[in-house]
């Protein structure tokens, strides 16, 4: 469980890089970019709570 959680937040620190990275190159719009950097705030944020509960119960 604590694994899920560290991976959803590494995934969530991941994201913004590749999304500028892809913006960048205009290989995506910046729309595209912004449901990206949103989708690495919901996913660090639940591999947060994920991370907190497995700690809670081990």
């Amino acid at each position: 469980m604590r694994a899920i959680g560290r991976g959803g937040q590494l995934l969530g620190l991941g994201l913004p890089v590749l999304a500028i990275l892809l913006q960048l190159n205009q290989t995506i719009t910046l729309a595209q970019m912004l449901v990206l950097l949103v989708s690495a705030v919901c996913c660090f944020g639940i591999g947060r709570i994920v991370e907190g509960y497995a700690d809670r119960w081990h």
